[in-house]
């Protein structure tokens, strides 16, 4: 008779491990589908599709700050484009310049009214030169914010009989404006800038 209750004891205590068991594990099955459905959905939610020439095109979307250095890069480099790469036009000066301008705060048109009032402008149209410039790299630091950056370039002075360049250093910080548009694509936007270096490379012996 005791015997058999303990068995029916064994067997009840058999069926209730099992039962824990069998719970436990449909509950972290569960939840791994519930993880795995919502990495499928994030990963399908970061591709985007692109029409070109009438194919779609399948992309990746990344946030900014996944490729924080790349993306000032390019926006510092875009500003000194714009701001440096004049014609000798007085509406294609001010298109380039308002342009740059777009991607800068009030320090940039403060430079451009001084280099204005120095009559800068009135001499490249006068003597018909053409300014290039090239930036060959760009010092960032993105451990403080506002980030800071020192950028390194040359200016390419073209005239009819004869070809200047010039050493062209310039700092700075960048903000981000937390707001992307068709005039500042990246969202940033640069600050205190100041010209530091602008001069004739010395003639090499």
């Amino acid at each position: 008779m005791f015997t058999q209750f303990k068995n029916i004891d064994t067997a009840f205590r058999h069926i209730k491990t099992f039962s824990i068991f069998l719970i436990l594990a449909n509950v972290s099955c569960m939840c791994f589908c519930i993880y795995k459905s919502y990495d499928i959905v994030n990963q399908s939610q970061n591709r985007i599709h692109i029409l070109y020439n009438g194919k779609v095109l399948e992309a990746l979307a990344s946030d900014k700050k996944s490729n924080l250095e790349v993306e000032l890069r390019d926006h510092i480099k875009t500003f000194h484009q714009f701001f440096f790469t004049l014609s000798p036009d007085d509406k294609a000066i001010q298109a380039n310049v308002s342009k740059a301008l777009y991607l800068a705060d009030e320090s940039a048109k403060k430079q451009f009214d001084n280099l204005r009032e120095s009559g800068y402008y009135n001499n490249l149209i006068s003597a018909n030169i053409s300014q290039e410039i090239e930036v060959d790299s760009t010092k960032l630091d993105i451990n403080q914010y506002p980030y800071t950056f020192t950028c390194y370039a040359t200016q390419k002075l073209v005239r009819s009989t004869s070809t200047v360049i010039r050493k062209l250093v310039t700092q700075g910080k960048v903000r981000d404006i937390k707001a992307q548009t068709d005039n500042n694509p990246h969202g940033f936007l640069l600050q205190n800038w100041e010209i530091l270096i602008n001069e004739n490379e010395p003639l090499k012996q």
